[in-house]
């Protein structure tokens, strides 16, 4: 059965097979418990909504008009967040008078233009034009806006879609009190080369995931009424498929199988649609050879065709402009048509629709029925966003990290970190850091770095809220009577050896070193792409050197992006992920090295043993020559070397997809599926939830009290299009007791079974499955089922 042959408002649900409830309202994500997804216009479109965009509609010139499809920064520039001038080129971007547009009424929105004191005037321009219509102001607001929380890959390490909603509203509840009431949230794109500097700001290289974590932050954005003063609206980024550049470099192009399309890069983008996405993003890239700001095939006949989507495009940052360098416009005319009629109704930043529009409509390339829907749709928003009765900041302004919401910002925190490896090889496990250690070395150059902590795209933020690592583990040495050493060592990026002397000699005196290493937030995030994936600089030379000293190493790497930790794993006795952890950095890796709170974060992105490996996924698929069960970490023999494989290092991940450890141990036993058979025709109903159940036990085995994240992986066998060897389709946060078991279960629905055949057709054949429970995309207990003819 195809997409198009389903009702036009979808109702998928999610199956996580957990409950939770958060401001006042219950959440179910299990199928079990019959959660609906919103339908994709529900808070959009209404009678009285559309009433109200007709009569206003009706009254508008054709300069005002125009104006709603345009967006400025506050002087014709863009203008971040933080303040900093965002870098243009003159000759392809005019500069414009914002206030002048915005009293004529010829300005819809601005970008990153933050704070009651900046956004203020220019609404009250805005609202004393003829019509009075209010701008909407949008903000790159990626993890927390004053009060933030960790970076988006870091963040959906946690697995815990619950978490990521709250935070999502409690930075929606910071930043409408600046007036902003648009972000440029959530990246959805799925990253699968660790290369991609915006692997950042995204969920990691798994669809499914990826889909729970984007109905996760629309709901919390968008909350259940849009027009509740402490709701913003999203912008689900960048549709489609950015996150397939290739060679995993910024703005390059993407080519890919529709099937793939549909398969792997879509589906989060589908969801964030289903739960109520206000708006969307184009993206930067071309895709199979159409720039994506000028694909009607993604924009009018998927977005809106097939998902129905009744919210409004925007363009990225110039990407109107860019048509001209993709080659496919000579002129600032044609980009303009293509991109409108493709379906981007808002041009950020270009300054082509306001000025090429009108000469389109004069020579009859454009129609005013095209600009009067786009104008529509940014209208409806509006609208639904309550502009009208309620356009100016909310409330007191926060200007600083709420004390009220650092409990919930260290939480996340804590989820977070991915404990990589504790002992084993021979060592043995250093964390938690027991009261036997009386003196602790912190060394590295993120060890005491307030700036880093906070990751790309910051937010609004303050670095003296932040709490370094230096600051949390000084205060909790001193509470347990002990004494922190600390040596900075280097710089991220030096070959200076000047600092190696001081931590060398921190190091001698400690009976533990902590090193905190790792990137620069500068180097992820946009126009973040390394060809490297090493540690930069000298770092790894001044590790080897601490190492050396014989002291137990903990290893925390701060990163927006899997990073190559070959070395350390065979050197460094326990070794964390740490990402960009947030405002409260310091206070919540204290909690997790002294044991307060154990680790429980899995990893999203496969971390490479070597960059050649990139790009680098779990849910490969097996290919004509697979490796079976060779032992890869040899080299080839005559046996082995006519398979799929390299011959200079293993095919797999050093820290698979899903891995991740805590101070306890978890085991598995008794895998099930309540069926044997499911006839076709029940299995090929879009509707279908519970196809099959699939329970497994999950068993705290060791000594401590410990989350673990329970995740079930499925392979589709005999399909008529190749499917992967296995792929994600649910998971559960499970807290056990020491010795204390418990029975899981999942629903597989037509969802979950269903793949895109060579037709793009969304179907379920009659094919054999094999599922997994376990603790990572390398779990082990089974079971099997199939799809009877």
């Amino acid at each position: 059965m195809s997409f198009r042959s389903r009702p036009r408002l979808s109702t998928r649900v999610l199956s996580l097979g957990a409950s939770f409830a958060l401001a006042g309202a219950a959440y179910a994500t299990s199928i079990g418990d019959a959660a609906v997804v919103p339908a994709s216009n529900a808070q959009l479109v209404s009678p009285e909504i559309e009433r109200k965009v007709d009569a206003l509609l009706a009254r508008m010139t054709l300069a005002e008009k125009i104006g709603q499809l345009v967006q400025y920064g506050a002087s014709g520039a863009a203008t971040p967040v933080d303040g900093d001038a965002v870098a243009v080129n003159p000759e392809t971007l005019t500069q414009v008078d914002a206030m002048a547009l915005a009293r004529k009424g010829e300005l819809g929105s601005m970008l990153n233009v933050v704070g009651a004191a900046k956004t203020r005037p220019f609404q009250e321009a805005a609202l004393g034009s003829r019509l009075g219509i209010p701008l909407l102001f949008g903000a790159d607001i990626i993890h927390g806006y004053r009060t933030i929380y960790p970076v988006p890959l870091g963040l959906s390490a946690t697995w815990d879609p619950a978490l990521v909603q709250e935070l999502s509203h409690m930075a929606a509840v910071e930043a409408t009190t600046g007036g902003v009431k648009w972000f440029y949230s959530p990246m959805v794109d799925i990253s699968r080369d660790a290369r991609w500097g915006r692997s950042t700001e995204g969920a990691g290289e798994d669809a499914y995931l990826g889909a729970a974590m984007a109905r996760a932050y629309i709901r919390g954005y968008q909350g259940t009424s849009l027009a509740d003063p402490e709701s913003v609206a999203a912008s689900v980024k960048h549709f489609a498929a950015y996150g397939a550049a290739e060679a995993g470099r910024e703005y390059n192009t993407t080519d890919m199988s529709d099937v793939r399309l549909r398969q792997v890069y879509l589906p989060p983008y589908r969801a964030a649609v289903e739960a109520g996405a206000a708006t969307m993003m184009s993206a930067f890239n071309a895709l199979n050879g159409v720039p994506a700001t000028a694909s009607s095939y993604l924009m009018t006949d998927i977005l809106r065709k097939e998902w129905g989507f009744d919210g409004f495009v925007v363009s990225d940052f110039t990407a109107v402009m860019e048509l001209t360098h993709h080659g496919i416009a000579l002129d600032a005319a044609t980009a303009t048509r293509k991109a409108l009629q493709a379906g981007v109704e808002v041009d950020m930043m270009s300054h082509f629709y306001d000025t090429q529009i009108p000469k389109l409509l004069e020579e009859g390339k454009l129609s005013m029925e095209t600009v009067d829907e786009a104008v529509r749709r940014v209208l409806r928003v509006k609208f639904a966003l309550g502009l009208f009765e309620h356009p100016y900041a909310r409330g007191s302004e926060v200007v600083q990290a709420v004390d009220a919401h650092r409990p919930l910002v260290r939480r996340a925190a804590e989820e977070s970190f991915v404990l990589l490896k504790n002992g084993g090889q021979g060592s043995a496990p250093v964390l938690p850091l027991d009261r036997r250690v009386k003196t602790l070395a912190l060394i590295g150059p993120l060890a005491d770095a307030a700036s880093e902590m906070q990751g790309a795209w910051g937010g609004a933020q303050h670095f003296p809220d932040v709490v370094t690592l230096r600051g949390g583990l000084a205060a909790r040495m001193k509470a347990r009577g002990g004494e922190l050493l600390y040596a900075k060592g280097t710089d991220i990026e030096t070959d200076s050896e000047t600092g190696f002397a001081e931590a060398m000699s921190a190091a001698a005196k400690a009976d533990v070193v902590v090193m905190a290493v790792g990137e620069s937030s500068r180097m992820s995030g946009e126009a973040g792409s390394r060809a490297h994936l090493d540690l930069p600089g000298n770092q790894q030379e001044l590790l080897q050197r601490i190492v050396a000293t014989g002291k137990p190493v903990v290893l925390l790497v701060f990163s927006g992006r899997p990073l190559v930790l070959d070395w350390a794993d065979r050197n460094v006795p326990t070794i964390m992920a740490m990402w960009f952890p947030g405002t409260e950095a310091g206070n919540a890796v204290a909690d997790v090295l002294f044991g307060d709170v154990a680790p429980s974060g899995k990893l999203t992105m496969s971390f490479p043993r070597a960059v050649g490996q990139e790009p680098l996924y779990y849910n490969q698929f097996p290919t004509g020559r697979p490796p079976g069960d060779a032992d890869l970490s040899k080299p080839p023999s005559r046996g082995t070397a006519f398979i799929s494989r390299y011959i200079d290092v293993p095919n797999d991940a050093l820290y698979a997809f899903g891995h991740g450890l805590s101070y306890t141990t978890f085991g598995y036993s008794g895998v099930q599926v309540s069926r044997a058979r499911v006839p076709l025709a029940e299995a090929n109903d879009a509707s279908a939830k519970d196809l099959v159940t699939v329970t497994a036990t999950v068993k705290n085995t060791g000594q401590r009290a410990g989350t673990e994240v329970v995740q079930l992986y499925v392979r589709n066998l005999g399909a008529s299009v190749e499917q992967p060897v296995r792929g994600l389709q649910g998971f559960q946060r499970v807290a056990l007791q020491p010795g204390e078991s418990r029975r899981v279960t999942f629903q597989l629905g037509f969802p979950e079974l269903s793949f895109w055949n060579a037709k793009s057709e969304e179907v379920v054949e009659p094919t054999r499955y094999t599922v997994w429970v376990g603790g990572s995309s390398r779990a082990e207990q089974q079971a099997t089922f199939e799809i009877a003819p």
